[in-house]
């Protein structure tokens, strides 16, 4: 395990991630996200998504 708590493998293959254009399931603004969006699952903006994610212990 790294030092500062990291859990799990570095992702850093070296290159920009390549991003992909969505609508935000909640606000309806235009945001890019580092996957391709899946027809039927929401994706949020970077403002919406705070208020989704499931609290961290």
């Amino acid at each position: 395990m790294r030092e500062g708590g990291f859990r799990g493998p570095r992702r850093d293959f070296g290159g920009p991630r390549e991003m992909h254009k969505a609508t935000c399931s909640d606000c309806g603004k235009e945001t890019e996200v580092p996957f391709k969006p899946t027809e039927g699952r929401p994706v949020y903006c970077n403002e919406c998504l705070p208020k989704h994610r499931k609290p961290r212990f």
